[in-house]
């Protein structure tokens, strides 16, 4: 079987590409599904300062609570899937599970910060889909239409059916 390993950090980006693997395998694709996700570790001043253990316990329990909406959404489409909760660097604990679970495909949200975000932050997904083995596939959030971007009056649109 297929296996897609979907980043998911709680946002809507990422969520987005959850609901895009979810169409994927209701179009006739056969996978199993990595919710993938990892919490930045412990500074050294709380590792001085606190249980090192119990830190990395609340990490991990944060990451479940982060990534239930997403698990949500596969159990009611009936998907295959596993969780990996880890820490580390973002991005490259992200290619090691990847990599770890043999996927062939890595699913992110787009971040939708402003270029020169990206540039001065640096951007997870950028730095996935530039050192990945396998194919990437940044999901982009759908475009909210502004209502002052809309040519014309909408009292008078056709509302006929």
């Amino acid at each position: 079987m297929f296996n897609i390993m979907i980043a998911v950090d709680g946002s809507p980006n990422s969520l987005q590409a959850v609901q895009h693997v979810v169409q994927l395998v209701q179009q006739g694709l056969r996978a199993h599904v990595v919710v993938a996700h990892v919490q930045k570790e412990a500074s050294f001043l709380e590792l001085a300062t606190q249980d090192s253990e119990l830190i990395a316990n609340a990490s991990v329990e944060a990451g479940m609570d982060l990534v239930a909406p997403a698990l949500s959404l596969l159990q009611a489409a009936g998907i295959s899937h596993e969780v990996e909760i880890r820490l580390g660097d973002i991005y490259a604990t992200l290619l090691d599970i990847a990599d770890e679970k043999a996927c062939g495909l890595i699913v992110l949200g787009a971040t939708g910060e402003s270029m020169l975000g990206s540039i001065l932050i640096g951007s997870v997904s950028r730095e996935v889909a530039r050192h990945s083995k396998v194919p990437t596939t940044i999901v982009k959030m759908p475009e909210v239409l502004d209502v002052d971007e809309v040519d014309g009056d909408l009292s008078q649109a056709d509302t006929t059916m």
